[in-house]
This record gives structure tokens, sequence and C-alpha cells, in this order.
């Protein structure tokens, strides 16, 4: 079992809820049980996952719920991009979301692949 407090991966999982608060913060109150609601469910399942994952006794289960934050994190990304697409948020101040969604990607999908090839 792994400490997942120690985890690169979900201490950024963190890091992107956290920015993705302060986005939801900014959207309009009738987007209270739509958009604010579903980004910030979607984001929290991503370091909570990873979390999860980590309790588990065989790589193959943790595999497996890293597949379950990509997931949440591709559902981030989608819902950023309406956000966008509606413009509710200005594009700048969605950057450095974009940016923190490619990095935790490019961590889980590591994580993922080493545990493949292990």
């Amino acid at each position: 079992m792994r400490n997942f407090r120690n985890l690169l991966i979900w201490k950024q999982g963190i890091l992107l809820v956290k920015e993705i608060y302060k986005i939801a913060q900014k959207l309009p109150s009738d987007e209270k049980f739509g958009l604010i609601s579903q980004i910030t469910r979607a984001a929290v399942s991503i370091p909570s996952n990873i979390a999860e994952g980590s309790s588990r006794n065989s790589e193959i289960e943790f595999k497996r719920f890293l597949e379950v934050a990509m997931g949440s994190l591709f559902e981030v990304e989608t819902q950023l991009i309406i956000i966008q697409e509606l413009e509710l948020i200005k594009s700048e101040e969605l950057e450095i979301i974009f940016e923190l969604i490619a990095k935790e990607g490019k961590m889980i999908n590591g994580l993922i692949n080493t545990i493949k090839n292990s």
C-alpha cells in the first residue's frame, strides 16, 4: 500500500482541484446545478481515485483507478472547453488550467504505462 499523500500525481491533482474551484466561483450562479456542480465533482474525482487506487493491493487495481482518474480529467477538460465556447470565462484565464490538465494527464498516463510494463 502506498501513502497517497507522498504521490506527486496526487498533489498535482489537488492543485488542479483548487484551480477548478477558483474558476467555478466565477461562473454565473444559474450554473450552480449545471457546470459548477459537474466540473467540481469531476475535478475532485481525480485525486480521490488516485488516493483510493493507491490503497489497493494489486497493481492491476491501482491501474484501473488511474484510468478512472484519467476519465475524470478528460471530463474536466471537456467542461472547460464548453465554458470557453460559451464565453463564460475568458480563454486567458483557462490557459493555466489547461496546462495543469496536460501535466496531470502525462503523469497519469506515465504511471499507467509503468504499471502495464512491470
